[in-house]
């Protein structure tokens, strides 16, 4: 495009007055160009009213950080009102920091470091909980958050805490720090393999929190369809076996995920075909059993999907499989 070079080479406006001007000129790109008349000054003052609300709304959210920073900093108290006040500062943080921008200003603050040190691991599972949902808001979509968290050693902490922590939703909130941290993100990938975390993974379907079970085997099948190098070293760990050990316990909907992540180890990977086909795991009548049961029932349609695909994949049997419908 022939304006291209100039546009890429306009210069970012540095105050209110420079905004001020790009916006005009922003309405004035046409064609021809437009006579230009002077901006009445009712006009004018209301879009720099409107632009100073804006810039003091951005620079009042960098103060709301400070101010919970100045809470999170000071570990001198550990009564039960000042942990109010952290869960509070932690609870403001978070919201601030779905901003992209906020949580990039968070960790250059130091905040990240501070949260991380003081408070994930600390015996109040309020702010542990919290700290893992402020890990995971921040990290979210955000390689340069994402770079720095890994950076503090924070992998590790938050896999421990999602095998062992013996509150729920610190588990749940750990594991969404870390499905923040791998996707899309080869070095928290390699970390997450690098401490088991598979192994983890599979724990955590294994547990007895429902949504902790659906998140999980959601976050796998998600995490083989966009990383299948890794399906090898699953099969070799029996994860296989264990999905479909998964499956045979009493039916609920969590059972969709497991079968999804199961169609994804066996796409295109004959190793993961051939173990679904070991006689002793009973898989093909599971799966026919399977269908049967859900058929008619439209909330298991994808479940149901996915039953027939690996009866196809590894069965060869056609989509109908001799059932009537």
């Amino acid at each position: 495009m022939a304006d291209g070079g100039s546009e890429r080479n306009r210069q970012h406006p540095s105050n209110l007055q420079g905004l001020l001007r790009l916006a005009v000129e922003a309405g004035s790109v046409g064609d021809t160009a437009p006579e230009l008349h002077p901006m009445p000054e009712e006009r004018r003052q209301w879009l720099q009213d409107a632009l100073s609300d804006v810039f003091n709304g951005q620079l009042d959210e960098l103060k709301q950080i400070k101010d919970c920073l100045q809470i999170l900093s000071d570990t001198s108290e550990d009564d039960l009102n000042e942990d109010g006040r952290r869960s509070n500062a932690l609870d403001t943080v978070a919201d601030l920091c779905e901003n992209l921008d906020n949580a990039g200003d968070f960790c250059k603050l130091g905040g990240m470091q501070i949260v991380v040190q003081n408070f994930l691991e600390c015996p109040d599972p309020e702010l542990r909980w919290r700290v893992a949902n402020l890990i995971g808001t921040c990290s979210q979509n955000n390689p340069f958050v994402q770079e720095h968290v890994l950076n503090l050693g924070t992998m590790s902490k938050l896999l421990d805490l999602l095998n062992s922590d013996s509150n729920d939703m610190v588990r749940i909130k750990a594991l969404f720090a870390v499905s923040c941290l791998v996707r899309e993100q080869e070095a928290g990938l390699l970390e997450f393999v690098d401490h088991d975390g598979f192994s983890v993974l599979m724990r955590a379907m294994q547990s007895g929190i429902e949504k902790l079970k659906v998140k999980a085997a959601f976050l796998l099948q998600n995490l083989l369809i966009s990383n299948p190098e890794h399906k090898d070293v699953l099969c070799s760990m029996g994860m296989v076996q264990q999905l479909v050990a998964l499956i045979q316990t009493e039916h609920d909907s969590f059972h969709e995920h497991v079968l999804g992540a199961l169609c994804s180890l066996v796409t295109d990977f004959p190793r993961g075909v051939r173990q679904c086909q070991e006689l002793e795991l009973g898989l093909e009548e599971i799966l026919i059993e399977r269908s049967r049961m859900l058929k008619d029932q439209e909330e298991f349609q994808e479940e149901l999907e996915f039953c027939e695909h690996l009866l196809r994949t590894c069965f060869s049997q056609p989509e109908e499989h001799g059932m009537d419908r």
